[in-house]
């Protein structure tokens, strides 16, 4: 067993990677047992509901890609709905509480079709019930309580505490854990066993759907049972663009991954190998393209059961070229935008046939909506508070609409075999922090940890700096500093690994199947292989 963040040369069984030790180790272990990358992934993703509360949970979302070297490649988009009895709202739509939990939540169901597709296409072998052992035991018996978990719960006690069920969950004896503190959630567990007996349609149309809707109801949300029953994951053929010999792809709208192709299809049409990485030269250039793609984003991604996007327009070489052209290489432009947080968790798994899978799970702000449903210890999201109250925006609330998502797992294939394994948390980060990973892994040829601990960039708001500024890690060095102001850019210093910079992970599989990966030295997450 290797159990790093650091590169992993020639490892043979495969590699499993997530943001948290305890997850990651759950994912091995199905490895180990003979079991292939969708059943670790599955396995990992129920644990993080567990170890990981404030950034996923099963009252969450999800999104897969899934490939191997048959030239099978299919998205899962488990994205829920919106009530379809809906309050008037007369502003915003708030971002905690009960009117913030108006989607149902689909992470479970793409574990369901997951499961499906590993042992119709993969001959999957280990039983459904067997992937929530870790799990369970983890809510069960408890967990230390990790760094990321204290700070995200110590920084908004104050906004959630009086939130339905919350501080009875998270705060049991009237204070937040420490760090280290055992943390026991047998409500949670009870909700994880009955998913684990009866399947994953026990949490939309069982007795458990039955709790969580009462819950949800008895503290204000307008989801009902019948929402929760007609919640389905889709299952979609990728968007697809050409990048350096290869092909990146990603989920169709209403993710933005059209929004991460764009990136780096703009990105396709300049030598950037010939720039210094690292240097002024090349933070700008992935600025400005990560603008034009935002600019599209914002005019046109939704749910396209509701309203056109033009994805074969936005990734065409047409628009491209456009974009490429429009970058002034030695001037930033002005930007006008509205940031939209999140956070969430990646997970990655390759086995050692080579079968491969790149996911995202959320509860989009930290902690989600603060919401408990009733008894049942699970934590709703509050992806419904990212529509628009807005009558004409293309991301208005409606009954039973799917809200704009950030999130955009994706892979990188060769010769239709997949290369590398990427995502990470970071809402408007996530395609930014990808185009600089990518970047690195395939026109630089970095390694994995390399890739992941150079540094970053974020332009947008944040929670500590509402300025849309262009900010920086601070040992980019004082001379990109000053070359990036001299160029128009309003430029602000965050720390060297800031947790503002993203969370990524990163399994790359090179030609001959060794498999080398890392998660995010400024997580908690490892890379264990097999």
């Amino acid at each position: 067993m290797h159990d790093t963040r650091t590169r992993l040369a020639g490892t043979p069984g495969g590699m499993v990677t997530s943001p948290h030790a305890l997850a990651s180790e759950a994912g091995r272990d199905v490895l180990r047992a003979g079991g292939n990358a969708i059943e670790a992934a599955i396995a990992i993703g129920a644990a993080l509901c567990v170890t990981y509360p404030h950034f996923t949970g099963l009252g969450g979302d999800a999104f897969w890609v899934i490939a191997d070297r048959n030239g099978m490649l299919r998205t899962l988009s488990g994205i829920g709905q919106a009530a379809a009895q809906l309050p008037a709202f007369d502003a915003a739509i708030p971002v905690r509480g009960p009117a913030s939990a108006l989607t149902t939540a689909a992470t479970v169901d793409t574990w369901h079709h997951a499961y499906q597709i590993s042992q119709s296409a993969w001959g999957g072998t280990q039983s459904w019930a067997s992937l929530f052992d870790r799990a369970l035991d983890y809510a069960s018996n408890g967990f230390a309580v990790t760094p990321s978990q204290h700070f995200w719960q110590s920084l908004r006690a104050e906004e959630l505490g009086a939130l339905p069920g919350f501080a009875a969950t998270f705060a049991a004896h009237g204070r937040v854990p420490a760090v280290g503190d055992r943390f026991v959630q047998p409500a949670l567990a009870n909700s994880i066993e009955r998913i684990a007996r009866f399947g994953a349609r026990e949490f939309y149309e069982g007795e458990l759907a039955e709790r969580i809707a009462r819950g949800l109801q008895q503290a204000g949300s307008p989801l009902t049972s019948s929402d929760l029953a007609s919640t389905r994951a889709r299952d979609e053929a990728p968007l697809r663009v050409a990048y350096r010999g290869g092909e990146l792809v990603s989920l169709r709208p209403p993710t933005q991954g059209v929004t991460t192709l764009q990136i780096m299809g703009t990105l396709e049409r300049f030598d950037i190998g010939a720039i210094r990485e690292g240097s002024a030269d090349y933070y700008h250039l992935l600025v400005e393209a990560v603008k034009c793609a935002f600019v599209d984003r914002d005019r046109f991604v939704a749910d396209p059961e509701f309203n056109d996007v033009p994805v074969d327009q936005m990734l065409s070489p047409a628009t491209l070229d456009a974009h490429a052209r429009s970058i002034n290489l030695h001037r930033a432009r002005a930007w006008p935008h509205v940031f939209r947080p999140g956070d969430t968790v990646f997970i990655a798994a390759t086995d050692s046939q080579g079968r491969s899978v790149s996911v995202l799970q959320t509860v989009y702000f930290d902690w989600g909506s603060g919401v408990v449903a009733g008894d049942t210890g699970i934590l709703w999201h509050n992806r419904g508070a990212s529509f628009s109250t807005q009558a004409a925006h293309h991301n208005v609330v409606r009954p039973g609409k799917r809200p704009f998502h950030t999130l955009n797992p994706g892979m990188y294939l060769q010769h239709g075999r997949p290369r590398l394994l990427f995502g990470t948390q970071g809402a408007d980060g996530q395609p930014q922090t990808l185009a600089a990973i990518l970047t690195r892994l395939i026109d630089y040829g970095m390694d994995p940890l390399a890739a992941l601990a150079r540094p970053r960039f974020l332009l947008g708001k944040t929670f500590s700096d509402t300025r849309d500024a262009l900010k920086l890690e601070q040992d980019a060095g004082a001379d990109v500093f000053a070359a990036l102001a001299a160029r128009g850019h309003e430029i602000s210093a965050i720390p060297a690994q800031s947790p503002l910079a993203g969370h990524p992970g990163v399994i790359r599989i090179d030609a001959h199947g060794a498999v080398s990966g890392a998660h995010d030295p400024r997580s908690d997450g490892h890379a264990l292989g097999v």
